[in-house]
């Protein structure tokens, strides 16, 4: 390689692993695998030093990405360094002998950590107090979080215990899978775009303006690092985990001290086989030199220290083909391009399909038609596509773009102010009327037993509904000719029917299927305002002043109860019979009016429900989060961080006796 080529190759390098930084940290929508980039980065540096090629702002010596500008940046005093990384227990070994060349003997240990895939974050706190919160940035600055970082219960506003004057923490916030699968799944019913996994969708919100959205997404923490003002040379890594712990932060019980590098590569293997079992994705081990004070000595590079490595276990990929790129309309009219491909085993399943996500996604990883490509799956969950395996190969088909009109019925499609999704308005859309009639029927809404996806597929193909009204029209004659229908089935989902009809108030708002308007929405629009007139009529402005609605809600609620074909199948609801009133019930006092309680803990007598029925009863309300709205904090065992949130704001906190007291 000649020096002008090895300066082609430095720049087309640098533009690859720039645009995946950015993605990766910016957009928190990554466009290639870490270990793709890492082989990227590798042979980056060995051009760089052969050919004296390094500069400055090289992402050799980048550490993350650029900090917003949307939050205010802070300096950390502390460097926040990446890890080197490694996939191999041979490299494994070679990071130990690095670290006892330097130290010229082998009177150490290791701590060795599971790692967890989610996002860096920065905590400060002074006497005790939380007073930042801050992301990783490009490693000295980061950006300031920490309106949004108080919303995250496991991470304590004031520490406990025997803590210093001034303390720093570092560790990962990150989602559940259950969790993260569940808030997905909220998001498709109420017609919002699905994350990725769980490590974006984490990323994605703690770099949102509004604390209160943030507020309702499941993250999580685990704290792994402390750094103290001065320095205790005879502190070790796994005393610092038993101090985080005392503090009242989070720790992971995954991590142990090794003697040596081989009983460390014993228990990585061992993490390895049992990784998928953990609630949350884990995508390798981190192991420390447990010695502080060996740390000064062992130094750092300009990106990663020498005491340290990350060993990233072997992602579940598998190549396969794209045959096509299909187009699935969902039941808000939201157009989401799939891949369709030659099956594939991956982790113990044939993969046949796997979702885009959006057309920003697609031309980001410049996938099309025909490609071999890379697939896994996140979370050992979601199949999604990785990368293009050769994107310079001659002959790819052009690039996929989206269609101008419905894929479904040719209507022309809409993008949203603020969204990159295309949606099809048109409310007589088969696969729409379909999922909306099949979200009606689901268990949460009527929970009509034995109207599932085929049976609804037939009815509307054969003419016989076209909206989840014409249900109520139908006869037992007009179910027998479908297939596999007898007459008693028929008979049976004619009397599911109409037993539905008896679902309380908040179930059939939420069957309606009006976007933005999952369970709990719907069981507070219910109660605040009673009847489905009342909710018809109301202006933008009474809406957002209901605790759980907010703006885009309202807004979302008026305009479709402004539609005159929804008006029309209200209608035809209220002739059919279904419940549009919300059930009054009676009080028991007025004790608790006006007064706003947030429960926490376990309660000697009473479960959770069961005391906010009661509170409710008594003229009270109840929410899910600490404010300074709250009026008192009813609390009991293990009452975890909202505990020490309502001690901060100066909040009355009740045990449950004294809760029975105020109410007689």
């Amino acid at each position: 390689m000649t020096t002008e080529q090895a300066r082609q190759r430095v720049e087309e390098l640098k533009e690859k692993l720039n645009k995946a930084n950015d993605a990766y940290y910016g957009d928190a929508a990554p466009i290639m695998s870490d270990r793709e980039f890492d082989k990227l980065l590798e042979e980056l540096l060995e051009i760089e030093l052969e050919f004296d090629l390094q500069t400055s702002n090289s992402p050799t010596v980048r550490i993350g990405g650029k900090p917003s500008k949307t939050f205010r940046n802070v300096q950390h005093p502390v460097p926040m360094l990446s890890l080197s990384n490694t996939y191999s227990v041979e490299e494994l070994f070679d990071f130990d002998k690095r670290v006892q060349n330097i130290l010229g003997h082998s009177d150490y240990t290791y701590n060795a950590e599971l790692k967890y895939d989610g996002m860096a974050l920065r905590l400060r706190y002074e006497n005790g107090s939380l007073v930042l919160g801050a992301t990783r940035g490009d490693g000295t600055t980061g950006d300031d979080i920490t309106a949004n970082v108080r919303t995250i219960d496991d991470i304590p506003l004031q520490l406990k215990g025997d803590y210093p004057e001034i303390v720093e923490v570092r560790g990962e916030a990150y989602m559940e899978l259950k969790a993260f699968d569940e808030m997905n799944r909220q998001r498709e019913e109420e017609g919002e775009s699905v994350f990725a996994n769980p490590r974006n969708a984490t990323a994605g919100t703690l770099k949102l303006q509004d604390p209160t959205t943030v507020a309702g997404r499941p993250i999580r923490y685990f704290a792994y690092d402390l750094l103290f003002e001065k320095d205790d040379e005879l502190l070790t890594q796994s005393d610092k985990l038993k101090l985080l712990a005392e503090y009242g932060l989070p720790v992971c019980n995954i991590h142990a001290v090794c003697n040596t590098i081989g009983d460390v590569s014993k228990l990585i293997e061992a993490w390895d086989e049992e990784r998928h079992t953990h609630p949350f994705e884990t995508d390798g081990a981190v192991i420390k030199v447990n010695q502080e004070k060996l740390r000064d000595v062992l130094g750092q590079t300009a990106k990663a220290p020498r005491w340290a490595i990350a060993y990233k276990f072997a992602a579940e990929q598998a190549i396969t083909t794209i045959k096509e790129i299909t187009l699935q309309v969902g039941r808000l009219g939201t157009v989401t391009p799939v891949a369709e491909l030659e099956p594939v085993q991956l982790a113990g399943t044939t993969v046949k399909r796997a979702s885009l996500h959006n057309e920003d996604e697609i031309r980001r990883k410049d996938i099309r038609p025909g490609d071999r490509v890379m697939v896994e799956k996140a979370g050992e969950i979601i199949p999604q596509v990785v990368s293009v395996v050769n994107p310079d190969a001659k002959g790819r088909q052009e690039p996929f773009s989206m269609p101008e009109e419905c894929p479904a019925c040719g209507s022309e499609l809409a993008r949203i102010e603020d969204e990159v999704a295309l949606r099809c308005n048109n409310p007589a859309c088969p696969p729409q009327v379909r999922i909306r009639i099949e979200h009606f029927a689901s268990r949460a809404a009527m929970d009509i037993d034995g109207l599932g996806e085929a049976v609804v597929a037939q009815l509307v193909e054969q003419g016989l509904i076209e909206t989840y009204a014409d249900l109520y029209s139908l006869s037992t004659e007009d179910l027998l000719p479908l297939e596999r229908m007898a007459e008693k089935s028929a008979k049976n989902l004619i009397d599911a029917i109409n037993a539905s009809k008896e679902q309380p108030f908040e179930r059939v708002l939420y069957g309606l299927g009006v976007r933005f308007v999952g369970n709990k929405v719907a069981k507070d629009l219910a109660k605040s305002m009673g009847s489905i007139d009342a909710i018809m009529d109301a202006t933008e402005e009474e809406l957002a002043e209901i605790d759980s609605i907010g703006p885009r809600i309202a807004s979302s609620v008026v305009q479709y109860f402004s539609a005159e074909p929804n008006r029309e199948i209200i209608r035809r609801l209220k002739e059919y019979g279904l419940n549009f009133e919300a059930e009054q019930q009676e009080k028991a006092s007025s004790a608790l009016e006006g007064f706003t309680f947030v429960i926490t803990g376990t309660l000697p007598t009473l479960k959770r429900k069961e005391a906010g029925d009661l509170i409710e009863q008594n003229g009270g309300k109840v929410t899910g989060s600490v404010s300074k709205k709250t009026s008192y904090l009813l609390a009991g065992e293990d009452a975890g961080s909202k505990l020490d949130k309502a001690k901060k704001l100066g909040i009355t906190i009740l045990e449950e006796n004294q809760l029975f007291e105020m109410i007689g």
